[in-house]
C-alpha cells in the first residue's frame, strides 16, 4: 500500500484572541494548587501544540488560563463562531470520518453543552478532549484519513494515523486510564491540571452524546417500573397522580422532567443554576418553574386531582425542598437525586445555604471550606431522606455516587454493613432494585441513532422503520419500548443532531441496524451513525451503578468493559472507546463505549450482525455467570439459537441453603 506523504500540526499563523458569548454558560475555575514544578510543566505540556515560534506570545496566555480556570484550554484555537453537528456532506474526509466529525461537534453545540467553551459535554467536567488545540488537530486527521488508517486518541490527545485496514475501527480512544496505584480522585485531578488526563465521562469523550433524549428512555423505564414494583401500577397503566421529585437539570438529569410527564406523573426536580432552568424550559423540558414552595405545591395538589402529568422546576436547593416536604408531612411516592456527585468537590453538588454562585466562588477561593460545607450539607440530605422514607417514600440512587459520598462524608450507617461499601448501601440503586434486572439481564439497554444528513424526514422515516420492527406483544419492555418510539416526534426530544434512543435488546438492535443500512443503500435517508450511552448491558463495569446487580464478587472486576472494548475494535465497529469513571467518578468505574456508521455497504451488514450481537451478549455472559436469572434465561436462548457458531457457559446451580447450612456448622454462627 502506497500512502501519501503528510504532516499534521498547527499553522504558525497566531489565530485571533477569542471572544465569548455573554449568555453561554462557563466552567467554573477548578482552582489552582500545583507546585511550581508542576504549573512549569503544565504550560509546556500545552505548549507541545503549537509552533516554536508563537511560544513567547502562547506561553503567558496559558500560564493566565491556568491561573483563572485552573486548566489550560488553548481558548485562542476554539473555531470562530457557533459549532455544531452540521450536515454530514458539510464535513471534509471519508463518510465514517464525516460522521465522527458530526458527533464531536454536536458535544460542542451550544444548545447541547454544558460548558461549550471548556468542552466540557456534560456532568460538570466530562470533556470532548482537554483543549482546542487537540480538536483541530484531531479534526485535521479526520480530514484526511483513509480507509487504510486508524486513527488512536489518548485522553483527547491524538498519538496520530495509524497504517490500519478497511475492516479495522477509524478511531481508538482512551480516556482518562491511569495506573492503578495513582487512580483516585486527587491525583487525577492533578494530572488533568497537568494536560495528560481526560475526564471523558460517557458519552462525552467517546463522541457519542445526543443531548438529554439519550437518558430520557433510560428514566421512562425506571420512573415506569419503579411505579409497578414500589407502588403496585399494573403494566397497563401510567403514574398518573404519583409525585416524584429529584434534583438537577443539566446535560443528564434534565431527562428527569421529561420522562416522569410521558410517563403520566407528576415531577419537581430542585436546581440551584438558573442558567440551566431557564435553557430546559425555553426548551420545553419542563413546564412550570418557581423558587416558591407553598406555589409549588398547590401546582401539585392540581396535577394529582386531575391526574394531570405535569413537570416543576424549582429554583432551589434539594435539601430545602425535601425538608420542606418533611415538616409539612406532604405524600411523595418517588424520590431520587440526580446531582453530579461523581465531583461531588469539584462543583458537582451546591451545598445548602450556599447559592450556586457563591459555590463557585468558594470552589476557586476556598476549597476546604467547600469541601466542609458539601460534608455538612451531604449529612443533612442524608437525614432527611432516612426521614422520608421512614415515612413511606421510596427512594433510589441514580448512580450518581451519591450515597458513596454520603458515607464519604462520614455517614457510615448509609452503607449495609455499617462499616464499608462492599455490601452496597441501605437504599438501591436503580439499577440493583430495577434496570438491572428488567433490563440489561435482558439485553436491553439504550441503543441510538444518528441521522447523519441532519434532516427531519431521515429521522421520521427510522422512526417509522422502528415501529414496524417492534412486536409489542413479546414482552413488557417492547410494549413500553413500541409507546416510547411511537409517541417520540410528538414528545420533541431532539436537541442537536437528529437523534434517537431505544433501549432495544439484542435482537432489536440487529434487526434496527439492518434495516437502516438497507435503508441507506436504497438511497431512502443519508448515512446513519449506530450508538449506545456507555451505561449498558456490558459496556461498563461499575459496582455502584451498571453492575450494582452482580452478587458474586466480580462487581469489583473491570473484565466485563475491557473484552467488550476489545471485542468491537476486532469485530470493526467504527469508533470503539474506553474511559476511567464514567458517571461515578475515577476510580469507580471503567465504561467501553463505540459507533457503528452505517453507509450502506454489505461489509457494514457484517458489523451490525457480528458486531452488536458481542456488544450485548458479552455483558449477559458475565451476567448469567453470576447466575442472575434473566441473564440465564437470555443465555440459554442465545445458545440454542447459535448452536453451531457459539456457545455461553451456563453455571451449574448451587444449593445455597446447603453451602450457608455448612459454613454454619463448621464456623458456627
Amino acid at each position: 500500500m502506497v500512502y501519501r506523504k503528510f504532516e499534521v500540526h498547527l499553522t504558525d499563523e497566531l489565530p485571533p484572541e477569542p471572544t465569548f458569548e455573554p449568555n453561554i454558560r462557563r466552567a467554573p475555575d477548578r482552582g489552582l494548587d500545583l507546585s511550581k514544578k508542576d504549573i512549569a510543566l503544565a504550560v509546556k505540556n500545552a505548549l507541545r501544540y503549537v509552533p516554536q515560534k508563537l511560544h513567547s506570545v502562547l506561553a503567558p496566555e496559558f500560564l493566565q488560563e491556568l491561573k483563572t480556570r485552573g486548566r489550560i484550554y488553548g481558548y485562542r484555537y476554539r473555531p470562530q463562531g457557533k459549532i455544531y453537528g452540521k450536515p454530514i456532506d458539510e464535513y471534509k474526509g471519508i463518510t465514517p470520518a464525516k460522521a465522527i466529525q458530526v458527533m464531536i461537534d454536536n458535544n460542542l453545540d451550544f444548545e447541547v453543552a454544558l460548558y461549550p467553551y471548556e468542552l466540557v459535554t456534560y456532568g460538570e467536567t466530562g470533556q470532548v478532549c482537554q483543549n482546542w488545540m487537540q480538536y483541530r488537530l484531531i479534526k485535521q486527521y479526520l480530514e484526511i484519513m483513509t480507509e487504510n488508517q486508524t486513527l488512536v486518541v489518548a485522553s483527547g490527545h491524538p498519538l496520530g494515523l495509524f497504517p490500519s485496514r478497511p475492516e479495522a475501527p477509524r478511531v481508538i480512544s482512551t480516556n482518562g486510564l491511569m495506573v492503578g496505584k495513582w487512580d483516585n480522585p486527587v491525583e487525577f485531578k492533578r494530572l488533568t491540571a497537568l494536560g495528560v488526563a481526560n475526564y471523558g465521562q460517557m458519552t462525552a469523550g467517546g463522541w457519542m452524546y445526543i443531548g438529554p433524549q439519550g437518558i430520557v428512555n433510560g428514566t421512562y423505564i425506571t420512573l415506569l417500573n419503579a411505579g409497578r414494583k414500589y407502588l403496585g401500577i399494573p403494566e397497563n397503566k401510567n403514574l398518573a397522580g404519583v409525585l416524584y421529585v429529584s434534583s438537577g437539570l443539566g446535560g443528564m438529569s434534565v431527562a428527569q422532567s421529561k420522562a416522569i410527564e410521558i410517563a403520566g406523573g407528576i415531577g419537581i426536580i430542585a436546581e440551584v443554576d438558573k442558567s440551566r432552568i431557564e435553557t430546559r424550559f425555553n426548551q420545553g423540558w419542563v413546564s412550570k418553574v418557581s423558587s416558591n414552595l407553598e406555589e409549588i405545591f398547590s401546582w401539585v395538589d392540581e396535577a394529582r386531582l386531575h391526574k394531570k402529568a405535569l413537570s416543576i422546576a424549582y429554583y432551589g436547593n434539594i435539601v430545602d425542598l425535601l425538608e420542606y416536604i418533611d415538616e409539612h408531612n406532604i405524600k411523595v411516592e418517588l424520590l431520587s437525586d440526580q446531582t453530579s456527585c461523581h465531583v461531588v468537590y469539584e462543583g458537582g453538588y451546591t451545598p445548602v445555604g450556599v447559592t450556586y454562585e457563591e459555590g463557585r466562588k468558594l470552589l476557586a477561593k476556598d476549597i476546604e471550606l467547600f469541601k466542609q460545607k458539601v460534608d455538612e450539607s451531604l449529612r443533612r440530605h442524608f437525614n432527611v431522606l432516612k426521614s422520608l422514607t421512614y415515612k413511606g417514600s421510596k427512594f433510589w440512587d441514580y448512580g450518581n455516587s451519591f450515597m458513596a459520598s454520603v458515607f464519604d462524608a462520614g455517614v457510615t450507617e448509609i452503607a449495609r454493613n455499617g462499616i464499608n461499601t462492599i455490601d452496597g448501601f441501605i437504599w438501591p440503586s436503580y439499577v440493583e432494585d430495577i434496570m438491572g434486572p428488567i433490563c440489561f439481564d435482558n439485553g436491553y439497554g439504550p441503543f441510538r441513532w444518528i441521522c447523519l444528513s441532519r434532516k427531519d424526514e431521515d429521522l421520521h422515516k427510522t422512526d417509522l422503520a422502528a415501529i414496524s420492527l417492534i412486536d409489542k406483544n413479546r414482552s413488557a419492555m417492547d410494549k413500553d419500548n413500541h409507546y416510547w418510539i411511537s409517541t417520540a416526534e410528538e414528545n420533541n426530544l431532539v436537541v442537536g443532531t437528529k437523534a434517537r434512543i431505544l433501549y432495544a435488546d439484542e435482537e432489536s438492535r440487529i434487526k434496527l441496524g439492518l434495516k437502516f443500512n438497507e435503508m441507506v443503500r436504497k438511497g431512502e435517508i443519508g448515512p446513519v451513525m449506530l450508538g449506545r450511552d456507555h451505561h449498558d448491558v456490558s459496556g461498563t463495569d461499575s459496582p455502584f451503578r451498571e453492575t450494582a446487580n452482580i452478587y458474586d464478587g466480580s462487581n469489583l472486576m473491570a473484565e466485563m468493559a475491557t473484552h467488550c472494548f476489545a471485542g468491537n475494535i476486532a469485530r470493526g465497529m467504527t469508533l470503539v472507546v474506553l474511559s476511567n469513571g464514567g458517571g461515578v467518578g475515577v476510580s469507580r468505574c471503567i465504561n467501553g463505549g463505540n459507533g457503528i456508521v452505517l453507509d450502506g455497504s454489505e461489509r457494514m451488514d457484517e458489523v451490525v450482525k457480528n458486531g452488536l450481537s458481542w456488544d450485548v451478549m458479552g455483558g449477559i455472559a458475565r451476567r448469567a455467570w453470576a447466575q442472575n436469572e434473566g441473564a440465564i434465561k437470555t443465555s440459554n436462548a442465545w445458545n440454542e439459537k447459535h448452536s453451531s457458531e457459539g456457545n455461553i457457559t451456563i453455571a451449574e446451580k448451587v444449593d445455597e441453603e446447603m453451602v450457608e447450612h455448612l459454613v454454619k456448622k463448621e464456623f458456627g454462627e
